[in-house]
């Protein structure tokens, strides 16, 4: 059986509450942290990698791009079991959409992290990591897209999201549910994945793909600035099914007229968008404008999608299919 690769980027996984501060702040590495699994059957089967110590609202485009080609390139080189990547929660969840798309391989993938520092009671660290493990070697693991296992839990990361800002369950996946369970060291899958992820095999990412929220009253002036700053790509938390107020039509007309894609997802934490609106403003309005509806996806994860997928062509047609389900 070959290795299982941890790969350490930071988080409150790596962190205690610092005496003068009192505050969480970064103070364990990597192999600290390790020191726990030293007496497990499983520490033999690892490897780790210390990529950075950093909180995750520090993880950059560029990161995310870095480690997924050091995925690859371990991939291409060894004969690895599995991964694990440990990492901040607060855009754990784009990392592993992220990783997900652009990463191709039966190879199980594996996002995880902690809700809470090692410093305070019911410290989920440990538990996280050791199931991480579990999942990554489970070969019923293989062939299902990377993976978020926190809490107990297996998510997709296409369909997962941070919902709480506290509590250890926070990780959900609202419409479907969680793939599976940890339960006493077995691994248990319940379903597959509710659809097929599609690929964007880049090597790169795309710049200056921004997103932003409506709201009631919104306006255009937003968007104009974005388009007078470069503006590649832009992706809106519609109201809704996917509506917009009719004082944004403006903008995203001037965004269209370039050739810049807008992608239209929802605020709403559930349900799908769906062009069924036909006043100005609404879904079909703004289909029949040439917005693309991202149904299935919130709003981190469509601008990462379409971040990578201009990396690889403006085409209107590449990227609709690219978000249709």
């Amino acid at each position: 059986m070959g290795k299982i690769y941890m790969i350490f980027t930071g988080g409150t996984i790596s962190m205690k509450i610092d005496d003068v501060s009192h505050t969480v702040k970064p103070a364990l590495s990597a192999k600290q942290i390790m020191q726990s699994l030293l007496e497990s059957e499983l520490y033999n089967e690892l490897e780790v990698i210390e990529y950075s110590e950093v909180p995750s609202p520090a993880i950059t485009n560029e990161m995310m791009l870095d480690i997924a080609k050091l995925i690859k390139k371990i991939i291409r080189e060894n004969d690895p079991t599995g991964f694990v990547i440990i990492h901040g929660t607060d855009t754990l969840e784009e990392t592993a959409f992220f990783l997900d798309t652009i990463i191709d391989t039966e190879i199980p993938i594996v996002v995880t992290g902690s809700m809470k520092s090692s410093s305070e009671l019911g410290f989920d660290g440990i538990n996280n990591l050791t199931s991480s493990i579990l999942v990554a070697r489970a070969t019923k693991s293989r062939g299902r897209g990377v993976l978020v296992v926190m809490n107990d839990q297996i998510n997709a990361a296409a369909e997962v999201t941070k919902t709480n800002t506290l509590t250890l369950d926070t990780f959900k996946s609202f419409d479907y549910g969680a793939l599976g369970i940890v339960d006493s060291r077995q691994v248990m899958f319940y379903r597959n994945i509710s659809y097929k992820r599609k690929k964007v095999l880049v090597d790169s990412v795309c710049s200056n793909v921004y997103l932003i929220k409506s709201y009631a009253s919104a306006q255009s002036d937003v968007i104009m600035m974005m388009i007078q700053n470069g503006l590649k790509g832009l992706v809106i938390e519609a109201l809704g099914r996917g509506n917009l107020p009719p004082t944004m039509i403006s903008g995203i007309q001037a965004c269209l007229d370039k050739g810049i894609p807008v992608v239209i997802c929802s605020r709403c934490p559930s349900g799908r968008v769906l062009d069924s609106y036909g006043y100005v403003g609404g879904g079909k309005y703004l289909t029949e404008m040439g917005c693309i509806l991202a149904p299935s996806l919130n709003g981190q994860k469509a601008r990462i999608q379409l971040m990578l997928a201009l990396e690889k062509s403006n085409d209107f047609n590449y990227i609709q299919d690219l978000f249709t389900i």
